[in-house]
């Protein structure tokens, strides 16, 4: 098959959107019958550096409609297989899409880019496009289409620099990956290195277009074809123009897998060995970082702990089974500085035993019972240490994570191994620690400056104080005991950016009335009951935590 790739000038200066999107449109009459696969850049109906969302917009409104045809009747006029990227409006903005085109001039798929790059999600305020980006919070399988006895895979721009997403794309068995880009700031020889790091572990084909930055620009453009093998066919480097080539989009590359090894393909050898707990969280069941997850929610405080003992591995996977957004759990350092998850510092309440959680080893805790005051069935149940939580539920849910230790200002505050054991399970950004000391706030966020910090209740009666403290340390949330808080306080912490938690409603009628008055998040002892009470005006209310405190 012939592949042609198109590659117009860029223009950093929006002035000259007019005449570089007249250079794409030049470029397209240029194509003929000979051609059986057609790819244009990354935002076509885009062609400058148009700046904010209203030159965004604008430029999209102006031309998105006239690439779309042109490219329609480009491939009736050259019988040929057209992609094309430019924006898709939906009732939320517009979306980063790449539409493929058949010979008979009609759409039939979209591919929305998986990673929006910061500029497409960031609001007109913060200097972004504010795109829908909606779609790429969700869990979904890698976009594939096939046409013509072709699988085609694609990946837009910023999707390129997601390596973990090569392996998954190459389970897929694409022939051809399209790659409709800009990236603006990179050279020539890392963007080769890229692409041809991706097909060699695909096995695929790229195709893929992007635009010159100026002939003697060493950034940018490089809109090339490459092979399974990972050699390069085709590099336009800053040549504006097109560039052509022929392909056999179903071959593949086999090596021997290993010495002796029978042949296979690169991405099959690798999967043999693969070790996935060793790299970082992954798959079907990591949920959104806690940012961007929506609000206002529920939080399973102390895991679902009318159905199975607080603080308990049942009790929070009952809770992540369920649905549950966010937990909460407290942590201890034993004696020997083992962290362990209880409520109490004392024993008493949640066991067999006796005496300061604190003043006790972690082999003499193992020895109690922290399940048979719940409950004949969870006789037996030894406490939880903290690296067990995470191991099991890291990256699956949101964890307030209270670190009892801090509230009470210990000898051995332990921040540096509590930090780490976030860092060695993957989930910074689905974590964030509560505590009541400010002196602690300050330490950590010293110490790890991207791990967010929530300002507990220190006691003020005073709704606005705890508000106040917040504001002052700069921290990302507050958790309000009630009665402690009003209306009042809610607003002060919106207007400030920090997001509000109330603990706690067990009543559904009461947590009700908090998400009304704008609670961000509510803990709960009896997750299901409140959730089923609330589901419906928690969806009403719904929004992105970071759309509803950046715009």
């Amino acid at each position: 098959m012939k592949v042609c790739v198109i590659q117009p000038h860029y223009s950093f200066d929006e002035r000259d959107v007019d005449s570089c999107f007249n250079g794409i449109l030049s470029l397209l009459d240029k194509c003929d019958s000979s051609l059986d696969i057609i790819v244009l850049p990354e935002y076509s109906d885009a062609p400058a550096d148009v700046k904010g969302k209203n030159g965004f917009y604008s430029s999209v409104e102006k031309y998105g409609d006239t690439i779309l045809e042109k490219a329609k009747k480009t491939a009736k006029k050259c019988n040929a297989i057209v992609f094309v990227n430019c924006g898709y409006k939906t009732d939320k903005g517009v979306r980063n899409t790449t539409y493929a085109i058949n010979r008979q001039g009609e759409t039939v798929g979209k591919y929305f880019k998986a990673h929006p790059a910061p500029s497409e999600v960031k609001t007109d305020k913060e200097g972004g496009h504010e795109l829908d980006v909606d779609y790429s919070y969700c869990i979904q399988e890698p976009y594939v289409l096939e046409l013509e006895g072709i699988r085609f895979g694609f990946l837009t721009c910023y999707d390129f620099y997601f390596y973990e997403g090569f392996a998954r794309l190459a389970k897929e068995n694409v022939d051809v990956i399209i790659g409709c880009s800009l990236q603006r700031t990179d050279t020539h020889n890392a963007l080769s290195i890229i692409n041809k790091f991706l097909c060699y572990n695909t096995n695929a084909y790229l195709i893929r277009a992007s635009v010159s930055l100026g002939e003697s620009s060493e950034l940018c453009g490089c809109s090339m074809v490459v092979s399974p093998k990972g050699d390069m066919i085709l590099n336009m480097e800053s040549r504006v123009g097109l560039g052509i080539c022929e392909i056999s989009p179903n071959e593949k590359y086999f090596k021997p897998a290993g010495h002796m090894g029978k042949e296979k393909s690169h991405y099959e050898y690798i999967e043999e060995g693969r070790r996935p707990w060793l790299y970082r969280n992954g798959g079907a069941s990591v949920v959104p970082f806690d940012e961007v997850m929506r609000y206002p929610r529920l939080c399973a405080h102390r895991g679902f702990n009318t159905v199975a003992p607080e603080n308990s591995m049942p009790a929070f996977g009952a809770a992540i089974a369920l649905g549950a957004e966010e937990i909460e759990f407290d942590i201890w350092s034993t004696l020997d500085g083992v962290l362990v998850s209880c409520h109490d510092s004392t024993l008493e309440r949640v066991s067999n035993g006796e005496g300061k959680i604190y003043e006790k080893t972690y082999a003499e805790l193992l020895k109690l019972d922290f399940g048979f005051k719940h409950g004949e069935k969870f006789k037996g149940l030894k406490i939880p240490t903290f690296e067990e939580i995470l191991q099991k539920f890291a990256g699956r849910v949101i964890m307030n994570i209270h670190v009892k230790i801090w509230d009470h200002n210990m000898p051995d505050l332990m921040i540096e191994k509590i930090v780490s054991l976030i860092r060695k399970y993957d989930c910074e950004k689905h974590i964030y620690f509560m505590t009541t000391s400010d002196n602690v706030i300050r330490q950590v966020m010293e110490y790890a400056p991207d791990l967010k910090v929530c300002v507990g209740w220190n006691g003020n009666p005073d709704p606005v104080s705890i508000v106040d403290r917040a504001i002052e340390l700069g921290a990302y949330k507050v958790q309000f005991f009630k009665p402690y808080f009003n209306k009042e306080s809610i607003e002060k912490a919106h207007s400030n950016g920090i997001l509000c938690n109330v603990f706690y409603a067990d009543d559904p009628m009461e947590a009700c009335e908090y998400f009304k008055m704008g609670i961000d998040t509510v803990l709960t002892n009896d997750y299901l009951t409140v959730y089923n009470a609330t589901k419906d005006l928690l969806k009403e209310h719904e929004k992105s935590a970071y759309r509803k405190f950046t715009s």
